[in-house]
């Protein structure tokens, strides 16, 4: 993916677009383009390429940088992208109409793109804007019918159906030593040269009374970047916790060892959705962004004891 900055309104000839979006992940292999395989990425720069006419024009095909690289089968209700266009290409995309180029773009993407996939918003971006680095936050929430009663089999390919009641106040509880900056290695999957210092700054488990969650136990996990399979890893001991599998220190336990083997399984892609991405004021993108860049250090976090 692309991760370059150029000014909206630089020189360079080139218009950074922000795109709001949401998708069903059911069907796609994730985020990330690979070769052979049905993604989100890929699905977007084919239809940005067909109405861009990047190549009867000899263009280079659109590249797409991603707030957060969801997982084979995570949804998101608002996900946000952006993608530099040529601005030859973004002035003319209203042709004869009264549109602006940013709501001539989302007419054209949705008469393009599958039914799993809405581009909500298209809009020229502020300067110093980056989908992924600019991000202050990520919110996601993690959906379970642990009754078979709250089974809706018309939100199945979106909630967890679980076989047995769990204990929302054991896994609300387990869950609150997580909140802050720690070495998150125990409940990520390990990347080369990636970081696993994150800071959560929420993780709340709840069972909504009232709204389109009532009844079903709801996880909201909220940080300023995650690790690969993060949020699932942290769901799945929540899990063990609340079915009494894992006492209810042993999520804390598990961080403070920096063990994978010694977390839970991390639980099914299908239950979670990336809800929304927060960014921070227009004249504060750029130095977020150049902040976020440079790679978090082990000695930002104080040292923990194993327990």
């Amino acid at each position: 993916m692309s991760t370059t900055t150029a000014t909206p309104t630089s020189d360079d000839g080139a218009v950074r677009v922000r795109l709001d979006l949401a998708y069903a992940g059911t069907h796609f292999a994730g985020w990330a383009a690979q070769p052979r395989l049905r993604t989100v990425q890929g699905v977007l720069e084919d239809a940005l390429a067909t109405i861009l006419r990047c190549e009867p024009l000899g263009l280079p095909r659109p590249r797409l940088t991603v707030a957060g690289r969801t997982d084979a089968g995570v949804h998101a209700r608002g996900q946000v992208a952006h993608v530099d266009v040529p601005r030859s290409r973004w002035e003319v995309l209203p042709g004869r109409s009264d549109r602006t180029p940013g709501r001539a773009l989302v007419d054209r993407l949705s008469g393009v793109l599958p039914t799993d996939v809405v581009v909500h918003r298209a809009e020229a971006a502020p300067a110093g804007f980056d989908a992924r680095f600019s991000a202050a936050a990520r919110t996601y929430r993690y959906r379970i019918a642990d009754d078979h009663t709250l089974r809706d089999p018309l939100r199945r390919e979106a909630v967890l159906w679980h076989r047995r009641r769990l204990d929302v106040a054991a896994m609300d509880a387990g869950s609150r030593p997580l909140v802050g900056l720690h070495d998150f290695a125990a409940y990520c999957r390990p990347r080369e040269g990636a970081t696993t210092i994150r800071e959560l700054t929420r993780f709340a488990w709840s069972r909504p009374d009232t709204g389109p969650d009532a009844g079903l136990v709801v996880a909201e996990v909220v940080a300023d970047a995650f690790c690969h399979s993060m949020v699932r890893a942290l769901v799945g001991m929540s899990l063990a916790v609340g079915e009494g599998r894992r006492g209810g220190d042993e999520p804390d336990r598990v961080l403070a060892g920096r063990d994978r083997s010694a977390a839970a399984a991390v639980a099914p892609a299908h239950g979670l959705t990336l809800e929304r991405v927060d960014y921070p004021p227009d004249d504060e993108l750029a130095d977020r962004a150049e902040r976020i860049r440079a790679r978090r250090s082990p000695e930002e976090v104080a040292p923990r004891p194993a327990r």
